[in-house]
């Protein structure tokens, strides 16, 4: 999700997230038919309280290299950043995309298929990651709709890469089900539980101009995005 990684588990890095700077460079994309090199672009993260982020995202209309781009850039943001999810709204692209990839360790409960036991934060870090390194798998999400959502809640500790360095608890279905277009275009349907059901709810909310603190109390809400613009007025200063 857009989830922001706490601060001892994130890696040293040459800019911040929300840098204005886009650094391009060239890899090999082993997922498509072949080998050839693409672009891929680290874009900048928008933060709260910035207004497009209230913005209701627009369907896509049709898949196209131009969306396959923007998704590998997206998952190349969020890898930087460092998160687990990411909605193209964040990077200032008011489109219902988004991207997930769990990063569970090779020795954890979970396989990277979206089946987490619900011991980490909804960063999707555990004690574990001191002891294996992240498996990559990456998931496409292009026009998600939750068809299915269960009665039973589950509450993790959710993060956000636009409202950077806060963390609060956030109660959310357990389980649900997503029919969304995957990265080629087709429909796909998937039954999903433990923090990959939060990750994905969590970036849809971004689909629909809403950001995780609106299920907090109207007085943490006000605390943190005052906090925030208070530090974008600094840092700007």
């Amino acid at each position: 999700m857009t989830a922001q990684l706490p601060p001892h588990s994130a890696p040293d890095a040459a800019f911040s997230p929300t840098s204005a700077e886009i650094c391009d460079f060239r890899a090999l994309d082993p997922a498509r038919d072949g080998s050839y090199l693409i672009i891929m672009a680290i874009r900048p993260i928008i933060t709260a309280p910035d207004p497009l982020l209230k913005q209701v995202s627009a369907p896509v209309k049709a898949v196209t290299d131009e969306t396959r781009a923007l998704m590998d850039d997206m998952l190349e943001t969020m890898y930087d950043a460092p998160g687990i999810g990411l909605a193209a709204i964040q990077v200032g692209v008011p489109q219902r995309i988004l991207v997930i990839d769990l990063q569970q360790p090779s020795n954890g409960d979970g396989d990277g298929d979206g089946d987490g036991d619900g011991d980490g934060g909804i960063d999707g870090i555990n004690d574990e990651r001191d002891d294996a390194e992240p498996v990559r798998n990456p998931q496409y999400f292009i026009n998600p709709e939750i068809i299915k959502s269960s009665d039973d809640v589950a509450t993790y500790q959710e993060g956000c890469l636009s409202v950077p360095e806060f963390f609060e608890d956030v109660d959310r279905p357990a389980t649900c089900t997503v029919k969304y277009l995957d990265y080629d275009g087709n429909e796909q349907v998937q039954d999903m539980d433990g923090l990959m059901a939060t990750c994905i709810q969590h970036e849809m909310d971004h689909l629909n101009g809403i950001l995780f603190v609106d299920h907090l109390s109207r007085l943490k809400r006000n605390m943190i995005l005052k906090k925030l613009k208070k530090q974008k007025a600094l840092n700007a200063a």
